[in-house]
């Protein structure tokens, strides 16, 4: 077991399914104790894994989980997963503002309020590791993704210049920019057929745990992942 891991505390946003639960079962089985944040409860249960109901696209919710979370594991916090995400797909003049918004709110807002409440901690420690779960839409142009796209490429933003604020104060900032995941994610998205190629939360889970389990003086800001045959192995 990792010395880095073990003992720490950690909150990872999003937890109810996909990514979240995953990168959360990795770290309780690697003795790391989990404030799990989201709104709907996950069907799992650990020791070192405490539920705790939060909306992170809300300053009040957030500050009542934060409270909730200092009371379960305490006021030292040496990782963040901002994992909570939200997306809708389809042409731009067809997208709700309550889409638009609620994107913002999650994807965005949300970073914001939960990472601003553990920073002063983590200085206070000199120690703390910020993952933001990105996508390739941060990266690349999509389709049909204006909103999703636009939020994704604000957490590219936010990670790179945090990163380089707090670097000095012992506190990595990394952005995972994953591809194509199989998660309930896709179910939304009109005419939508998942592949059985994409990637699994667990191999994104894995990447996550990996990058936190890293030297003091080590910093990996940015991850990019993709399956290796999106549309499969080709008929000879």
């Amino acid at each position: 077991m990792s010395s880095i891991l073990k003992g720490k505390n950690a909150i990872v946003t999003g937890v109810s399914k996909g990514i979240g639960l995953e990168i959360t079962k990795l770290l309780v089985r690697n003795d790391v104790k989990v404030a799990g944040w989201s709104r709907t409860q996950p069907d799992f249960e650990h020791p070192n894994f405490t539920f705790v109901k939060a909306d992170v696209g809300q300053a009040a919710s957030v500050s009542e989980a934060y409270e909730a979370t200092v009371r379960a594991l305490g006021q030292d916090i040496h990782f963040l997963i901002n994992n909570a995400g939200y997306g809708t797909f389809g042409p731009f003049e067809e997208m709700s503002d309550e889409d638009w918004q609620g994107m913002f709110d999650t994807n965005v807002h949300g970073i914001f309020y939960v990472t601003k409440k553990v920073v002063p901690q983590m200085k206070v420690l000199d120690f703390g590791h910020i993952i933001n779960i990105g996508s390739i839409a941060g990266r690349n142009p999509v389709k049909h993704g204006v909103g999703y796209a636009a939020t994704k490429h604000a957490v590219t933003g936010i990670s790179h210049s945090l990163y380089m604020e707090l670097r000095d104060f012992g506190i990595k900032v990394s952005c995972v920019y994953p591809g194509s995941v199989s998660t309930n994610f896709f179910d939304q998205v009109d005419n939508f057929q998942p592949s059985p190629n994409m990637m699994t939360p667990e191999d994104i889970a894995k990447s996550v745990v990996d990058l936190l389990d890293t030297s003091g003086n080590y910093l990996p800001v940015d991850l990019e992942v993709r399956p290796l045959r999106p549309k499969g192995k080709p008929e000879k």
